[in-house]
């Protein structure tokens, strides 16, 4: 057995034996503009402009909020690019794109139980109630029984016909059920997960969705806590009508996707892309990613023209329809699909977490703590799926924005955490086609996905945080040069080695527990795998990549000897 004091003495012995805090900011003349100027008034206000709608790609709230977008870039000195000079440095576009199906908007919707003077749910106090592509219900409303589904393996005992099906689970598990085939008038369903801690948030609604089918016109209830608990308790009592009136919209639209170039003065066929989606109905997700974006490129725009900023590559903004619209600036073009450096996505990026309860996080690239998760590293409620050693992407981008975040926590006092790749958002495009890219967001959020996620769960205070420390890294890596990454190496070799140092604790504490010593060694050099290749991957921001080749070499040479040092101890 490893006794406390031993790990301690091997700690402490290897901490000794190199640097064990980040280098300081070496961007202070980024810091000093961006902190300064950087308030999170704009974001702010186009967050609130945006939350207001729900939004699905094509339809009324989307393409507003697009519009919105493309106001402000025209105020900041963004130019069409279709009346662009050359000499302009300052471009935006709209790409559209015609729907293959109609776009959908909620309008009204009221349910209530027969007899009963108060309505169980109405749409303008839950307007995630209807359930995404559900049709309207005649004019005048539905009135039915209700049938309550316990287990959907005895659907086939009910008698289904003309009535309203309620189960407690997901509308799209039931209509795979059958239910709609074997002839039901329509759905209600309750499946709000325990991170919502739907018992305290009883009038939350997480948005659902059904398929979009025009033969049948299919409808869907979303039921809060507090509205199917009312409801068994009334069919617990006998016989229960629901009057259920809905009121939707298709229609013919397209898709809109907005696109914004800060164009660099040196390389600008190299580009750093931020991608916020527009589609979700909340506040913070992701009408803070929208916001928070636009006041980026404000804030950049103004000091390119004020000449007090100048970049040697291009900054990208890119808003649309989540993973679609990013997987087609990837992928549809391979000549730019070459120049991305690096993509990263803003989505729920501006939490009151005394309210929300999240945690700002880094989603990183795929490192081993999305194979091995443990100590520090911890997946949130949200969940990822293990990865495997083939899925990993070294790299310097996660060490590079963890420490720059970090420096802007001390400054703020802001609390700023990591999570293992989970995947689910607009880096999984940029991933794929092996385009270094992390996710900014926050989690777990007791209101994520529901009509509580409001403006009043908004902070400001995180805009501007996550605003300033997300330009002055992108400004940092877009005006990279030989001195930059030898900063950037300093910064990695310390990660690496606190790293290799957490994992050692971590890897005696579960030889303790029973744990083979070989999988744990598997588990360090790993690691060692990682770190050094992502020191190696520094090499990628200059063309003369000989400047770099003695740092790199001294730098893995010290990773590497720390990384045999803990494997003889661990042997030992």
């Amino acid at each position: 057995m490893y006794s406390l004091r031993i790990i301690f003495v091997v700690v402490l012995f290897l901490c000794l034996s190199c640097k064990t805090e980040r280098p300081k900011d070496f961007q202070q003349n980024y810091s000093a503009s961006v902190a300064s100027e950087f308030t999170g008034d704009l974001a702010y206000e186009t967050t609130a402009f945006v939350e207001q709608y729900w939004r699905v790609v094509g339809n009324t709230g989307f393409n507003n909020s697009i519009f919105k977008i493309e106001e402000q870039l025209k105020k900041a000195g963004f130019v069409n690019e279709a009346n662009a000079k050359p000499i302009d440095l300052l471009t935006y576009r709209i790409e559209k794109r015609p729907l293959e199906r109609p776009t959908w908007e909620p309008v009204n919707a009221i349910v209530k139980i027969k007899n009963e003077e108060f309505p169980l749910l109405e749409f303008s106090s839950n307007r995630n109630m209807i359930a995404l592509n559900s049709f309207s219900t005649p004019e005048k409303g539905v009135l039915a029984e209700v049938i309550y589904i316990e287990d959907l393996k005895t659907l086939k005992d009910f008698d289904v016909h003309g009535k309203i099906v309620f189960a407690e689970a997901s509308p799209a598990l039931l209509i795979r059920n059958g239910v709609l085939d074997a002839g039901a008038l329509g759905i209600v369903t309750y499946n709000n997960p325990d991170y919502l801690q739907p018992e305290k948030n009883t009038t939350s609604i997480q948005f659902r969705s059904i398929p979009y089918n025009a033969r049948q016109e299919s409808w869907a209830i979303a039921l809060s806590y507090q509205a199917k608990e009312r409801l068994k308790t009334k069919l617990a009592q006998g016989k229960v009508e629901l009057f259920v009136n809905i009121q939707t919209k298709f229609y013919p639209s397209e898709e809109l996707t907005i696109v914004a170039d800060i164009k660099g003065a040196k390389h600008p066929n190299e580009r750093l892309v931020f991608s916020a989606h527009v589609q979700e109905p909340g506040a913070n997700d992701n009408a803070t990613g929208v916001g928070l974006a636009l006041e980026m490129a404000s804030l950049t725009a103004q000091l390119i023209k004020t000449k007090r900023l100048k970049l040697d590559r291009t900054l990208t903004f890119l808003w649309g329809d989540e993973i679609v619209s990013t997987q087609r600036y990837v992928e549809e073009d391979s000549v730019r699909a070459k120049s991305i450096k690096y993509g990263i996505s803003l989505d729920m990026v501006g939490e009151n977490t005394e309210i929300t309860g999240g945690t700002f996080l880094i989603e990183k690239m795929p490192d081993p703590s999305a194979i091995w998760t443990r100590g520090k590293d911890q997946h949130t409620d949200w969940g990822g799926q293990k990865l495997t050693l083939e899925d990993m992407r070294p790299h310097y981008l996660n060490d590079f924005l963890i420490s720059q975040f970090e420096a802007q926590g001390k400054r703020a006092n802001w609390k700023v955490k990591t999570n293992p790749y989970e995947g689910g958002s607009d880096h999984v495009p940029f991933l794929k086609n092996n385009i270094p890219s992390v996710l900014f967001w926050h989690f777990t959020d007791q209101f994520y996905h529901t009509d509580n996620d409001r403006l009043d769960k908004v902070a400001k205070s995180t805009l501007k945080n996550v605003g300033t420390a997300a330009l002055i890294s992108a400004y940092t890596l877009l005006n990279a040069d030989e001195h930059t990454a030898k900063n950037i190496i300093e910064i990695l070799e310390t990660a690496a080695l606190n790293r290799l140092n957490d994992e050692l604790i971590q890897s005696q504490i579960a030889i303790e527990n029973g744990a083979t010593l070989d999988s744990q060694l598997e588990i360090i050099q790993a690691w060692e795998d990682w770190c050094l290749k992502a020191i190696e991957s520094t090499a990628d921001m200059i063309s003369q990549k000989v400047f770099l080749k003695q740092n790199i070499s001294e730098s893995k040479k010290r990773i590497k000897s720390i990384s045999d040092n803990i494997i003889e101890k661990l042997k030992n």
